[in-house]
């Protein structure tokens, strides 16, 4: 009996001919940017080196854009970007030994973040794998070995005939809830050999879903329907499984006020009734959430900057949805859901049942209020306006990249980020250089959009070089340099705990000038003249840099056992 699955695996007699006579001049970099494009890839990032030689050759046989940048690190920070803007696995080509070991802060943000990164490296020669010390060019015992701990899972090649499915089975992984960053290495003789291989043409690597369990949702919706005073934490899982328009849904059908992690700025509307914003750094959110007698946390483990530094303390019952198994439960016990956070909140929907409640937009404004009384307190008259500058100036669908600075802290807590997807940050890893790189991505990805980057001059200086290649590729990015001399942060961190800092001050360029050298127009601007200087470079193609001198002071923290800093 024929069926007709059968029927559909048969070629064709033109899909024979094509198999039988490939095209000539192919080597296994061929092979590598075929599969790229038959998953659907079409911008690759990164960086060549002697042993990548092969891909980079082929890439001139395909179709596929490639944007070039001048370190490897900041091609991770990029390729994480676009993965974040457009949901598919951002290809990274680098190259063996010091080439792919530089990229590993940026996958270490990719995989905090759960951005899906496609990093494909050269390996040395076959013959000197194995451990042995045969003292090839950029030789490791195991470079493998160097991302197992970053990644979410390694792939080897050792044959041209692998390379398809190992490059599938890594999309496949990269993209399957949660999302992460994923390490293909293949050697420089398996990608300079010619290859009599077929074109590659059609490749499945559909991501596997993550539904949750049923006879677990349907306890969390009963606790939420029953709860007195149920509240919800929304963290980036919602955002990267695009829920958000679920998880308004689902708040309002409860009457539940939420408030957003760091990384799940934009999942929740910020000025509906039932926001809490994002002042998790706040003693007065961190009171009410832990006054909630049921506690939805969709997509957050609750790490250390989403729990108020570990001084969270739940009292009522916490419902854990989370697709990264490791995280479920791992600081509070909760009824955990294993679960990517559309599907796990499409379920609830379908099984809570509605809850009256005409306190909780009270309730919410009066957390607000006190959250206002307390900044007012401090005289950060400054750091709010410039905040609020940024925020008049940047167009509301533009996407925002804000490095590891003081304005940045400002804006986990304060920025409106109006949508879903539009504001990120360095936040899952910590590392200084992410925001001009990614910005630099995020523009590749979307052209349609200006891009803000905001760094302060110290993280500034780790992504300099990229100012080359946004010229370069002209991409629509506007770079805010908050200079204050040095590493802003810590210097304010030292000299509380200290009484002096050390190791903070930075010498630095004329960072208008040095931009002007590449090409890329600059303005120093003020804390009176910054809406006016970014809006018109938004609104003036390519990239450019606005420079603004100032020092900035970060709110008191509630954390440090002052439950009140403001005297209240």
């Amino acid at each position: 009996m024929t069926h007709d699955h059968d029927l559909e695996l048969r070629p064709t007699a033109a899909q024979i001919s094509a198999a039988l006579n490939p095209p000539p001049g192919r080597n296994g970099g061929d092979l590598v940017v075929e599969t790229l494009a038959g998953l659907g890839a079409t911008t690759v990032f990164g960086l060549p080196g002697q042993h990548a030689l092969g891909m980079f050759d082929a890439l001139r046989r395909s179709d596929l854009r490639y944007v070039g940048l001048r370190v490897e690190n900041n091609a991770g920070f990029a390729a994480d970007a676009y993965g974040r803007i457009t949901g598919e696995a951002a290809p990274l080509l680098l190259s063996t030994g010091p080439g792919a070991l530089t990229s590993l802060a940026a996958l270490q943000e990719a995989a905090a973040a759960s951005a899906p990164v496609l990093a494909i490296s050269s390996q040395i020669p076959t013959a000197g794998l194995g451990g042995g010390r045969h003292g090839y060019l950029h030789e490791l015992p195991d470079q493998a070995a160097s991302f197992r701990g970053v990644v979410k899972s390694v792939h080897t090649v050792r044959t041209q005939s692998q390379i398809p499915s190992a490059i599938a089975a890594a999309w496949q992984s990269a993209l399957t809830a949660p999302h992460g960053p994923v390490w293909v290495e293949i050697p420089q003789d398996v990608l300079l050999a010619p290859t009599l291989l077929p074109a590659v043409t059609a490749v499945d690597a559909t991501p596997r879903e993550l539904p949750p369990r049923p006879e677990l949702t349907a306890v969390a919706a009963h606790l939420l329907s029953r709860a007195a005073r149920p509240a919800i934490i929304a963290g980036g899982g919602v955002v990267r499984a695009d829920a958000s328009g679920k998880l308004r849904q689902l708040a309002e059908k409860l009457n539940a006020p939420v408030v957003t992690t760091f990384g799940g700025k934009g999942a929740f509307p910020w000025t509906h009734p039932l926001s809490l914003q994002s002042w998790l750094e706040d003693r007065h959110t961190t009171d009410f959430l832990e006054d909630a007698d049921v506690l939805l946390v969709v997509g957050s483990g609750l790490g250390e900057l989403s729990s108020n530094y570990h001084t969270f303390t739940p009292r009522g019952r916490v419902v854990q949805i989370e697709a990264d198994l490791g995280k479920l439960e791992s600081n509070h016990p909760a009824l955990g859901i294993h679960a990517d956070a559309r599907l796990a909140l499409q379920a609830l929907l379908e099984t809570v049942e509605p809850r009256e409640d005409d306190t909780a937009p009270d309730r919410v404004r009066a957390v607000l209020d006190r959250v206002r009384a307390r900044l007012d307190s401090q005289q950060l008259t400054l750091e709010q306006s410039l905040l609020a500058s940024v925020r008049r100036a940047l167009p509301a669908r533009s996407p925002s990249f804000w490095d590891m600075t003081i304005l940045s802290y400002w804006a986990w807590s304060a920025f409106d980020a109006r949508f879903p997807n539009t504001m990120h940050s360095a936040q899952g890893a910590g590392g200084l250089g992410y925001a001009f790189p990614a910005a630099l991505g995020a523009a590749a990805a979307d052209p349609t959009h200006p891009v803000l980057a905001v760094s302060g001059d110290g993280g500034a200086l780790y992504s300099i070089a990229e100012l080359a290649t946004a010229r370069q590729h002209d991409l629509n990015v506007t770079w805010l340099i908050v200079d204050d001399g040095g590493y802003g942060i810590l210097r304010e961190y030292m000299t509380d705990a200290f009484g002096e800092a050390t190791a903070t001050e930075l010498g630095r360029p004329d960072f208008v000038a040095l931009a002007e050298s590449f090409g890329v127009p600059g303005v120093r601007t003020s804390p009176e003249t910054l809406e006016a200087d970014l809006a018109r470079a938004f609104a003036t193609p390519g990239p450019s840099i606005v420079l603004l001198p100032a020092v900035l002071r970060m709110f008191a923290p509630t954390h440090l056992g002052d439950s009140c800093p403001d005297g209240e």
